[in-house]
């Protein structure tokens, strides 16, 4: 009998060996195949998210490029160029204002007016740097260009005057009379704080940008700064790439106008370049790559592998812990086994809850991205028809001369209409991509609102002719530090949102002092918020309004946080209309209407 059992002893040790050897050989063998599929995965979603980063920087890249040529256009289009007056304090004037406009989106260096022989007539340059003026530079080939082809130009890398590394923007100045060359607007960009503005390229151990003109010259490049202004192909790159030909068959492709990707090292280290050039219409101006060293995607792969080793190493363990456990209490491994398939249902239950929540969630953003598709579309649509029908009665035979102000009016209501919503776009492009800056200055917001609320008057005087608005505070003077186009577009947002669910009744606004901040009402009598939208109502694409794009209150709340304060909204008590609140923080006293100093905010 004992023989027996112990021949059942070594039987079952001798079992549980060979058990727990194939088990852990089969372990590694499954791990080594996981390991690579998942290696691979995560590699292709990298690769995958980095072409989709890089297409969106490019496109970023070339809104803003066309942006400085439309401020470049109206610039070049305004009454005092085209009577050619090139210098003087009202020139100065509007291209101040035109170089704040400018630099509110991106980084300018300087903006430049020259006569139609190449003299720079006004030079507006940032802090800190030296303008010229009187400086003939018609032998730049971009001034050339303008002057022959008569249209905008994007240059090719180039030293300034200062001896700093430079791109230009021209628009050319022609007289909307008869056509003849008058000279050329310019936007001078520094190559380097540029392309900062959408990415790193100064540290080559991190992901960072490199920028090519359309000849190959180096606009920017995280390797070095010594390379800004080199020829690609020349001695000195081709020498710090080791002539590194996977890369140079990647940059010919790019500068030929193609997109791409490829892996490659010539000597520091693995890198992941993915390409795009950078196109205002369908045109390519300048090139992009975004190069990512491949230790950090690795570094995040052999973080999920050793977390995953840890698991499938950890289960084994208690695998084989289980099988010895079977050879002496069967019963008690059993119930463990039970207890270990209902976890793992549990939390495959658990996984396909938050799965299914995922699903949902981006259910929701296409039907929202498709109502604003939708919207979208039809808020194009309708300013464009009054505009076609103006014009046609505008070229007709028949037309009375004193119809053609009333025309010319509706023209201008629906440009402007367009513009808005353009603006609009072109603002929750900034805000998601944290590019929008704001221009921050003393000001009065009394006289802000005032003049806010008198300009929506005009807009809507053919529209809601039955609407009152009034404006009461208990102060004329509010003192702030902010942007006043943008507070002044905030307003704006909301006295048209008042509007549109008001239109025969009234608006009030309010300002009252709290502390150290203002609090701004704008109260409506109108239909007031419906439930369903409230909680969502300053998110994007939430609209319940037969017009609008469901942009203007995402906007809105982005720039009053921007600006330190807080906005919210909330049905009338009374069942009628909505209450509109922000705050902002003071800057100074305010004095009420004897001119008493309320003390200090």
């Amino acid at each position: 009998m004992t023989l027996f059992s112990d021949n059942v002893v070594l039987l079952g040790v001798i079992s549980i060996i060979i058990i727990a050897v194939a088990s852990y050989g089969l372990f590694f063998l499954l791990q080594y195949d996981n390991e690579r599929n998942i290696r691979e995965s995560i590699f292709q979603q990298e690769l995958d998210r980095q072409i989709k980063s890089t297409n969106s920087i490019s496109q970023h890249i070339g809104s803003d490029l066309r942006y400085i040529t439309s401020v470049l256009q109206d610039l070049a289009d305004s009454v005092y160029l085209q009577n050619e007056n090139l210098s003087g304090d009202k020139v100065d004037k509007i291209v101040d204002e035109k170089f704040r406009q400018l630099n509110s989106v991106t980084k300018v260096d300087g903006l430049l007016i020259t006569d139609k022989d190449g003299i720079i007539n006004v030079h507006k340059a940032s802090k800190g740097l030296k303008s010229f003026v009187n400086i003939d530079i018609s032998s730049r080939d971009y001034i050339k260009q303008t002057k022959s082809n008569l249209q905008s130009v994007y240059s090719n890398g180039f030293t300034g005057i200062d001896g700093k590394y430079r791109i230009a923007i021209t628009y050319p100045i022609v007289s909307l009379a008869d056509g003849h060359y008058i000279g050329t607007a310019i936007a001078d960009l520094p190559t380097i704080d540029f392309f900062k503005t959408y990415g790193n390229v100064e540290n080559i151990n991190s992901q960072f940008l490199v920028a090519f003109d359309t000849i190959g010259n180096l606009l920017a490049v995280g390797a070095s700064k010594d390379l800004v202004g080199k020829d690609f192909f020349g001695n000195e790159t081709q020498g710090f790439i080791n002539h590194n030909k996977i890369l140079n068959n990647l940059t010919l492709s790019l500068l030929a106008g193609k997109k791409g990707y490829a892996l490659y090292d010539y000597g520091r280290g693995e890198r992941l370049n993915t390409d795009s050039p950078i196109l205002v219409g369908t045109k390519p101006v300048y090139f992009l790559q975004v190069v990512t060293p491949t230790d950090r995607v690795y570094t995040t792969i052999n973080s999920v592998l050793f977390s995953e080793s840890v698991k499938m190493f950890s289960l084994l363990t208690g695998t084989t812990a289980a099988i010895i456990v079977i050879v002496f209490l069967l019963r008690k491994w059993y119930s463990m086994l039970q207890n270990e398939v209902r976890k793992r249902t549990q939390d495959l239950n658990e996984s396909n809850k938050k799965l299914m929540i995922a699903n949902e969630s981006l259910k929701k953003k296409d039907e929202a991205q498709n109502q604003f598709i939708n919207i979208a579309a039809h808020e194009l649509r309708t300013p464009i028809q009054p505009i076609l029908n103006a014009i046609y009665l505008l070229q007709s035979a028949n037309l009375k001369s004193e119809k053609r102000p009333q025309y010319l009016d509706i023209i201008r209501r629906n440009t402007e209409k367009l513009g808005r919503l353009a603006e609009d776009i072109l603002d929750v492009t900034r805000i998601e991509s944290n590019t929008l800056k704001l221009t921050i200055e003393r000001l009065n917001l009394y006289d802000l609102i005032l003049n806010t609320i008198e300009e929506y008057k005009k807009n809507i005087q053919f529209i809601y002719k039955e609407l009152m608005i009034n404006y009461e505070s208990a102060v004329q003077s509010i003192i702030i530090n902010g942007d006043k186009l943008r507070l002044g577009q905030v307003l704006f947002i909301l006295l048209d949102n008042a509007g549109k669910f008001t239109k025969s009744g009234s608006i009030l606004v309010t300002t009252q002092t709290k502390s150290n901040t203002i609090q701004i009402m704008v109260k409506d009598t109108g239909s007031g918020i419906d439930p369903e939208i409230l909680p969502h109502l300053f998110t994007k694409f939430v609209t319940r309004s037969d017009r609008g794009t469901g942009l203007g209150l995402f906007i809105a709340k982005n720039i009053i946080e921007a600006h330190g304060g807080i906005i919210w909204a909330e049905n009338s008590p009374q069942h009628q209309g909505a209450i509109f609140f922000f705050t902002l923080p003071l800057a100074n006293n305010v004095v009420d209407k004897d001119g008493n100093e309320n003390g200090k905010l």
